[in-house]
């Protein structure tokens, strides 16, 4: 089986950089693909950004392109998400997420999940 848990959350004002790690536990071969994705208050859970970690390719939402990277040291954990020139509304609370299925941002594709980290940006 495999585990997630993520740290690194906090409160920032805006323009400012958080740094979000998620270490993994379990088997390499459960986690072919490894995501980011957030949920804010009413709205559904979004990916955030992805990697392959066969060749390290990645894969960004348009709304993080340039300000965002995701990126994971050997063995694959720690996965990183370094998050630079943050904005009011990515304020949300933030998950890590492995799975063998497909590079992919959409949740369904995404076998385990951390419990999550809260991200606050303020204006």
């Amino acid at each position: 089986q495999v585990q997630l848990v993520e740290s690194g959350g906090g409160s920032v004002q805006a323009g400012g950089s958080l740094r979000l790690s998620c270490t993994a536990s379990g088997y390499t071969y459960s986690r072919e693909y490894m995501g980011w994705f957030r949920q804010a208050p009413g709205k559904e859970r979004e990916g955030v950004a992805a990697i392959y970690s066969n060749n390290g390719n990645t894969y960004y939402a348009d709304s993080v392109e340039g300000r965002f990277t995701i990126s994971q040291d050997n063995a694959r954990t720690p996965l990183y998400l370094q998050m630079n020139s943050l904005k009011p509304e990515d304020t949300a609370m933030y998950y890590c997420a492995a799975g063998i299925h497909q590079f992919s941002l959409a949740p369904e594709s995404y076998n385990y999940w951390g419990r999550g980290t809260q991200v606050t940006v303020s204006s």
